[in-house]
């Protein structure tokens, strides 16, 4: 970390906390020029003017473990604190490629055995980890009720496609066959994730209705999930520059996480081009209307729906990408955050 980036930081995480304690409209004014779109939440359009103006967002500017650096420190920063839960702990497994770290979230009042979450962390397969999701991952632990481990699967360009997914599928096969020993219930435990990781939810899947597996998932939930990475899609064009996802960054992300271009077509990494999608478990996605992926997760809802699988598509106007990692400066994004948790709260417990 150089000097300039930590003044940088420094100033810009006195302005966000000062700030945003500001009446929405006050902050709409500071933010002029504002981005495209008039429905573009207030704060959210002075944290993207401030990002831009100090240039916080240039991840193609960087190496992906300097970028994972800014990404700590961003998170850290609007994302929150932990919420109070009876306990956190981690635990290891033997993953495909060695030992794989699962953080585990307990909220106080569990009935045992109980139900539980898969947790897949977003960063573009590239940066992304336990901490810069441990905020969200509490959230959902406490109002969802149930247990929730989040993993802390290999990442790229260290160690690309599918290297990732491999993890992310021994991961729940883990946590259903050690499922007794760890209090839960194995026909209720859930996947879920935000942009990578709600890609590799929607995988994991597919690949348990594909290969019949006695246990599957119990639901998905897919937070603005990247599901079709041809990039063909109106948004794509519409918002590829300005609201932090930029379509720069998506070929920084994809450029470190796939051996070549022909590996796009696969539908382990665009899933969205499954041929079948029968037999999913049923989903609820979350888009952000200021996002370069929102228009692929529209149309894998109405695929889904078509294939009969029940489907909750929840569009966020007002926020952009990311915005799970924005819940202590931006109110829309908690309420997003929330309203998701009580929908898996909802399909959790409507099994018991």
């Amino acid at each position: 970390m150089t000097r300039r980036d930590q003044i940088r930081h420094l100033v810009l995480s006195s302005v966000v906390r000062t700030v945003f304690r500001a009446p929405a409209a006050w902050l709409a004014r500071l933010a002029s020029p504002r981005p495209r779109g008039d429905h573009l939440d207030p704060r959210l359009a002075f944290l993207l003017h401030a990002s831009n103006r100090f240039g916080l967002d240039e991840l193609t500017a960087h190496s992906p473990a300097r970028a994972r650096r800014r990404t700590r420190r961003s998170m850290r920063l609007l994302a929150g604190r932990r919420r109070p839960l009876a306990r956190v702990h981690e635990t290891t497994f033997a993953g495909p490629g060695g030992p794989l770290r699962l953080r585990i979230y307990e909220p106080h009042n569990l009935t045992r055995p109980a139900p539980a979450l898969l947790y897949l962390h977003g960063g573009g397969w590239v940066i992304g980890d336990l901490d810069t999701h441990d905020s969200p991952c509490s959230r959902l632990a406490e109002l969802g009720e149930c247990v929730v481990l989040s993993l802390e699967y290999r990442l790229a360009p260290e160690h690309k496609f599918p290297a990732p997914l491999d993890d992310a599928l021994a991961a729940f096969q883990w946590i259903v066959a050690e499922a007794d020993r760890l209090g839960l219930d194995p026909r209720r435990i859930a996947v879920a994730g935000d942009s990578a990781g709600g890609n590799l939810s929607a995988v994991i899947c597919q690949t348990a209705a594909r290969e019949h597996w006695p246990q599957p998932p119990c639901f998905q939930l897919l937070l603005y999930p990247g599901l079709d990475f041809r990039r063909g899609h109106a948004s794509h064009r519409d918002f590829a520059d300005g609201y932090l996802l930029t379509a720069a960054s998506i070929s920084w992300f994809m450029g470190h996480y796939l051996h070549s271009d022909a590996d796009i077509t696969d539908p382990r990494v665009s899933p969205l081009l499954a041929p079948d999608l029968a037999s999913l478990p049923p989903a609820y996605i979350s888009t952000a209307g200021f996002d370069p992926l929102r228009d692929e997760a529209h149309e894998y809802a109405l695929r889904l729906r078509a294939a009969g699988v029940p489907v909750e598509l929840k569009e966020n106007p007002s926020l952009v990408h990311g915005f799970i990692g924005l819940v202590d400066a931006i109110p829309a994004a908690a309420a997003a955050l929330d309203h998701a948790a009580a929908a898996l709260h909802c399909a959790l417990h409507r099994q018991a």
